[in-house]
This record gives C-alpha cells, structure tokens and sequence, in this order.
C-alpha cells in the first residue's frame, strides 16, 4: 500500500513538472533585433533570455552549442518570474526556432501507414535526403509558389532538434544528443521529385520555402512521449493527414545512430522524420496545393505552423 503511494505520488510530480515547467523555445525579433526566448505558452508572451543575462546568445544554434550552462541560465530566467522580462506576443515577431542549421536532414517511407498509402514496403533502413537551411521559413511566413513546378505537395513531420554532437552515436547514448522537437512542413515539388532530374530527391524538396518550421522548439523532457504523439495536415480547414508518431518505422534513437554513422551531428542539426498518409500525390486523382491556400500542419503538445501559399 505505502509503495503504491510513493508511486502516486511521484506521477503528480511528474506530471505538475510537465504542467508548469515546459520549456518551449523560440526565437524572435523586437525592435529589429532577433533574440532566443521561451514562450510562457502555446501562443503566450516571451521570456525574453538575452535581458535576463547578456551572456546568452542571440541565436537558437549558438545558444544549443552552449550546452547546459545555457538551458540552466534560461530555466532561471523563468523561474525568476521577473516580470521585465516578459514581452508581449504582440509585440514581437516568431522566426523559425533554428534558421542557420549545419544540416536539414530528412527521412523518406517512415509511417507504417504511409508505405501502405504507396503500395511500398517498409524499409529496411532509414532513406535519406537533405534539404537546404535556406529552405526554411517560419510560422506566418508565406510560401512562395515557385513558377517550376505544378504540383506543390503537403507533408506534416516531426522534427528531432540536435542538442550535442556526434559521430557514430549509440541508440543507448541518442535521446542524450536531443535537445527537444519542432514541427516542420515538407513542402514537396512532386514533379521534379518523381520525374524529372534522374529521379533525385534535392531540387523537389530544397526549392526555396519548402521548409516551414516551428513555431518552438519544446524540450524532449516536457513532452509525454515523443513516439506518441497525434499529427495532422490541415488545407483550408480540411483535413489531409491526420495519424500518430507511433506509426513511426524508425524513431529517434535509431534514426540518430544511423544518421551518426555516416554524417556528423551538430548542435542545430534539425531531422525531419517523415510524414503520414494523405499526401496528395497519392490521392484519387492526385491534389495539389494552389495559390491562395492556407496549409496547416501541426504535432500534439508541439504546436502547429501556418503558412499561406502565394
């Protein structure tokens, strides 16, 4: 009877930890200058961490080289409940939680449910491609529909966040060399994607915009379980996608050891974990996105990025 309320009683900790701790980073700008924050919520004011302590940078990559010291310096900037920290949401703009990452790793067939959308089989190891930082925008940015293609697609994906680099990580030793998870859009030319170009993957994931990120980064500790977690696409309030990271084929840990053995991980190193069915090249007839569309996509205890295409 006592152990079963020792362990009650460690579950509320737990979860009033979760509740009142969760630490969701971002990054902004005010006043034109661009600084790394902690939203007090989904959408709420930012704690703004370069006024609490000069010392931390004003990037999200140099803050994750950092390490510790850095994540302890802004646990204390929120903890301090300093109220002249605090800015108004209004009154800053959300840029994507990381713009200058050394690498945007992606991972093609990782959904279960996704390989069977495409009559595949599920692979055997991770399928690789990259896309360019240069992909990237944020939340409320618009996405620029390039005049190349004619059939701009929709992929809703989890994001691994590298916190410490590596080479030839463990599955022991990956959760330790992650940092937290984002949210990304895959945007997706499925022409240059499928059939022109030999077949490579990089001009039709890599064009300019096709990475929508964020809006924060929430660290892996405050999430209830990463593999877990429900996710969904959304265009002009339908919806397109809609599953759950359980499906993932490969998770973290062996996604971070295989990646490790080819490529070496860096602090800011993002990861796109694949998305679910309901892309719409595989729709009956194929859907594709069009001018004027409003695309939302979104990771449960995450948050979601809304783009309008243009």
């Amino acid at each position: 009877m006592r152990f079963n309320v020792l362990l009650d009683v460690r579950r509320i900790a737990c979860h009033l930890h979760r509740s009142f701790q969760t630490m969701r980073f971002v990054q902004f700008e005010e006043g034109g200058r661009r600084r790394v924050g902690v939203e007090k919520e989904d959408g709420g004011d930012v704690v703004d961490l370069s006024a609490f302590d000069k010392n931390i940078p004003t990037d999200m990559r140099s803050f994750l080289e950092g390490g510790q010291p850095m994540i302890q310096a802004a646990k204390s900037a929120v903890e301090s409940g300093n109220s002249s920290l605090i800015l108004k949401r209004d009154s800053v703009k959300l840029l994507a939680p990381v713009t200058n990452p050394d690498k945007v790793l992606c991972v093609g067939m990782n959904y279960v449910d996704h390989c069977a959308e495409q009559n595949q089989p599920v692979p055997t190891e991770p399928v690789l491609f990259s896309k360019f930082p240069s992909t990237i925008i944020a939340s409320g940015d618009d996405l620029q529909y390039p005049e190349e293609t004619q059939e701009l697609d929709w992929e809703v994906e989890m994001v691994i966040v590298i916190g410490k680099g590596g080479k030839k990580i463990s599955e022991n030793e990956a959760m330790s060399h992650v940092f937290g998870y984002t949210v990304a859009h895959d945007v997706s030319a499925r022409d240059w994607q499928m059939r022109r170009n030999g077949g490579q993957y990089l001009v039709g994931k890599s064009m300019d915009c096709f990475c929508p990120l964020g809006p924060a980064i929430v660290m892996k500790e405050d999430l209830s379980d990463p593999h877990n977690l429900g996710l969904r696409c959304r265009v002009n309030g339908v919806t397109k996608q809609d599953s759950n990271t359980k499906n993932l084929v490969f998770k973290t840990e062996s996604i971070i050891a295989f990646v490790s053995r080819l490529f070496t991980l860096k602090a800011g190193d993002i990861i796109l974990t694949g998305t679910p069915p309901g892309v719409g090249c595989f729709r009956k007839p194929p859907e594709y996105l069009k001018r004027g569309d409003v695309v939302e996509v979104e990771v449960d205890q995450i948050g979601k990025v809304v783009n309008k295409v243009v």
